[in-house]
């Protein structure tokens, strides 16, 4: 399996546990507007480990979380039925590591590894 360029995952930290079924799509920034590039959905450990190209050019990304459905699986209100995370690639980056810690009242986020 080729691994992607850019790869996330979801911790429900309120829960203790990986987000399993989340939605995640990318996007590129590319003359004012939002070009999608790739869906996921987390797995069972909350990855998503084939997210787009094996290479991307320097430029601004967004990843979308959608967590709404989520949380109303698990019966749990929440704050934000979706989460953006917008953030810089450089090309000249191995990879990119997009971790998104989660939880009904907050989320967090930070370059992973």
């Amino acid at each position: 399996m080729t691994t992607s360029y850019i790869t996330t995952h979801v911790l429900d930290t309120a829960a203790g546990k990986p987000a399993a079924g989340v939605p995640v799509r990318l996007s590129s920034l590319q003359d004012d507007t939002w070009t999608h590039l790739a869906d996921g959905q987390t797995d069972a450990d909350g990855r998503v480990k084939n997210l787009g190209p094996e290479a991307l050019p320097s430029g601004t990304y967004r990843l979308e979380f959608t967590t709404a459905d989520y949380f109303a699986r698990h019966k749990t209100p929440s704050f934000f039925p979706e989460v953006l995370l917008t953030f810089s690639v450089d090309s000249g980056q191995a990879h990119y590591h997009v971790p998104l810690l989660l939880s009904p009242y907050s989320f967090s986020s930070y370059r992973g590894s």
